[in-house]
């Protein structure tokens, strides 16, 4: 069975909605992941998918903690020194309430990123509006479907393990913890 690949050369903005109003939208977490976001957005979201993109001046964090999950979520806090990687999203306007409803306990932030030669500006993204102090580990399934979705949309593969190793990373600090305490 084969993949679904973002970066695949055929994948274009889907040309039916081409007339509709539309929204960039820049994604880091699990709405990376287009079969996750279709969920939310009750369509296929794959068509919609510019490409992977960059976020210079932040980095991400566990610094939220999502009652639907139950776990930490992730974020992202401005670092002159960072740099997060993420999709980039077309996404028509009319899906722009159902994925404010997904990003419960977030806000817009308007950021300017880069994709594939061109940048981006007036990029909507979401940031946790009330943030933990503290990194907070996600889930067995959030770790997986984020790590889905960058691998799925061609993000660089070292950056893909910078997040499975610091998804790890508070994973085991949370057993250790838990292990502690009880």
């Amino acid at each position: 069975m084969e993949l679904f690949n973002c970066n695949h050369p055929t994948v274009a903005v889907h040309k039916s909605h081409a007339t509709e109003p539309t929204f960039y939208y820049f994604a880091y977490g699990s709405c990376m992941c287009p079969v996750d976001l279709k969920r939310s957005l009750q369509e296929k979201t794959h068509t919609y998918v510019v490409g992977p993109a960059t976020l210079q001046g932040y980095r991400l964090g566990f610094y939220r903690r999502s009652q639907r999950r139950q776990c930490g979520v992730l974020d992202i806090v401005k670092d002159s020194r960072a740099l997060v990687h993420g999709v980039l999203y077309a996404l028509p306007l009319r899906l722009s309430p159902l994925l404010d409803a997904r990003e419960e306990g977030y806000v817009h932030e308007q950021v300017t990123v880069d994709c594939q030669g061109q940048r981006y500006a007036q990029t909507r993204t979401y940031t946790v509006s009330d943030k933990l102090a503290y990194e907070l580990a996600p889930n067995d399934w959030y770790f997986g479907v984020v790590l889905r979705g960058a691998l799925t949309c061609g993000l660089p593969e070292h950056y893909c393990w910078q997040l499975f190793n610091h998804m790890h990373q508070l994973q085991q600090i949370d057993l250790k913890a838990a292990k502690q305490a009880g």
